[in-house]
């Protein structure tokens, strides 16, 4: 049976750079200091009023097959992760096939929220196993600026945008490609974080808009231990599924949304902190994107090389978490 390879990344970024000194004059009051303490954010990208997710989408897929010497018509399917769409329908997916000439391929959204560009990817294996697929396109992207209230200081300093792609490729090579997933979620936190109204459940209206339930929205605060837990527990369930030390990874790509969080994930497990490359500092939160982002920094970085094994964790709303390991 064949497996699943990552053979390329891309990634993009909009060139709109926002630092923590605008929230500064914007909220009146110092949130630098906080922002670098407790999340290692300085500076985000923003989309302009042009830009829009199926053009983040489409500049990180164009660099990813670059990168891997493949033609569009070559992509058998491409698998977009994202909670803000180009539209709610159609999908997103479509749109930035039809971008990139991808004349071959099939297509579909797919929403797990932050735990999306983990859900995609295992998702793309599975097809690629199946026998159906050979080069399977999967980008996480994130646009969450255009759903932000901008007078909140609680999401308007984290959240940015951007987009990350991977090329997974059939390969009959042994101890290559993915090794083991694992998918969980915890449903009782689904009214805790989001964005609550657009959709069926609360169609917009102008009470809606007036009250910003159009827009993302902090109901309640997580638990601090919650990410590091259980990012924590899905790590060593890798490790169990294929028979390693949790020490013998070579690199942790986390949900990047707070540092401390990350590091606190790296000392349950014993695991040094150079293990998991982080890129909040200069990108911020992108949510779906920042998996794929942060995994293509370390490889152009050559903090990953071939043969090295990764763990990819993400989470985010809905509580959703999704974990697989490959050897690239």
């Amino acid at each position: 049976m064949k497996n699943a390879k990552i053979v390329s990344s891309g990634m993009y970024v909009p060139e709109q750079k926002v630092s923590n000194q605008y929230f500064n004059e914007v909220l009146g009051e110092d949130v630098d200091t906080w922002l670098r303490e407790n999340v290692h954010i300085h500076n985000r990208r923003w989309c302009s009023d042009e830009e829009s997710t199926a053009d983040l989408c489409e500049k990180a897929a164009r660099q990813c097959l670059d990168r891997a010497g493949l033609s569009a018509d070559k992509v058998d399917l491409i698998i977009i992760a994202t909670d803000t769409p180009e539209y709610i329908s159609p999908s997103t997916s479509a749109v930035v096939q039809h971008r990139l000439n991808a004349v071959n391929a099939g297509t579909f959204d797919l929403n797990s929220a932050c735990a999306g560009f983990v859900t995609a990817m295992e998702t793309a294996t599975h097809f690629i196993r199946s026998g159906s697929v050979t080069n399977a396109l999967v980008i996480g992207a994130y646009a969450m600026s255009k759903y932000l209230n901008k007078e909140d200081k609680k999401t308007v300093t984290l959240f940015a945008d951007g987009a990350g792609a991977v090329l997974l490729t059939a390969t009959a090579e042994a101890n290559k490609g993915f090794q083991a997933g694992k998918m969980m979620t915890k449903g009782e936190y689904a009214d805790w974080m989001g964005i609550y109204a657009g959709a069926t459940s609360t169609p917009v209206n102008c009470s809606v808009i007036q009250e910003k339930d159009h827009q993302l929205k902090f109901v309640k605060k997580f638990p601090p231990e919650l990410n590091p837990n259980t990012w924590s527990q899905l790590a060593l369930d890798l490790s169990k599924d294929m028979n390693i030390d949790v020490n013998d990874v070579d690199q942790f790509l986390i949900t990047q949304i707070n540092i401390n969080a990350i590091w606190e994930t790296l000392r349950i497990l014993g695991v040094p902190r150079e293990k998991a490359h982080t890129v909040m500092h200069e990108y911020g939160y992108t949510g779906s994107a920042c998996i794929p982002m942060a995994f293509h920094e370390a490889w152009e970085k050559g903090k990953v090389s071939e043969g090295d094994t990764l763990f990819f964790i993400g989470s985010g709303g809905g509580l959703a978490f999704a974990a697989n390991a490959f050897i690239l």
